[in-house]
This record gives structure tokens, C-alpha cells and sequence, in this order.
């Protein structure tokens, strides 16, 4: 089970489309996802701020938009 998803709340939030990717850096217990929401408020208060250990959360936010030569891309924001 991922840490950050001890209410099982991980699926449904991907099911919604919020939650994109998310990955745990070899040897850490810190995880690294992609997220959409409408925008940065969207993000922290419908969608980060549902997550059961967000008071014990350091989060970082940084806007991406997608690369043209993404070889998984469709050249939509992601």
C-alpha cells in the first residue's frame, strides 16, 4: 500500500482523472506524482486537500504543459 493512500482514496481519486502518474524515488519514502486540476487552487483544495495525510504532507506544485517532442504526448496539457 502507498503511504499517502492509507484510506485507499488513491482510486478514486485516478478515477476522476486528478491523479495522472505517480512514482516513489528508489530508495525513499517521498512520492512523485502528476496531478491535474483546473488550477493551483483546484489542485490543493478538490484534490490534494482530500488526502488523508495531507496535514503531515509537504507538497510542492509546479505547472506543466506538454512537450512537443513527448513521445507519449498528444500535445495537450497534461
Amino acid at each position: 500500500m502507498d503511504p499517502s493512500d492509507r484510506g485507499g482514496h488513491r482510486e478514486e481519486i485516478a478515477a476522476t482523472g486528478h491523479l495522472a502518474r505517480l512514482w516513489r524515488p528508489v530508495g525513499e519514502s517521498r512520492s512523485i506524482g502528476v496531478w491535474r486540476a483546473d488550477d493551483e487552487h483546484d489542485l490543493h483544495e478538490k484534490v490534494l486537500g482530500t488526502l488523508s495525510l495531507r496535514p503531515w504532507m509537504t507538497l510542492t506544485a509546479t505547472a506543466l504543459e506538454s512537450h512537443p517532442n513527448d513521445p507519449g504526448g498528444t500535445g495537450a496539457t497534461p
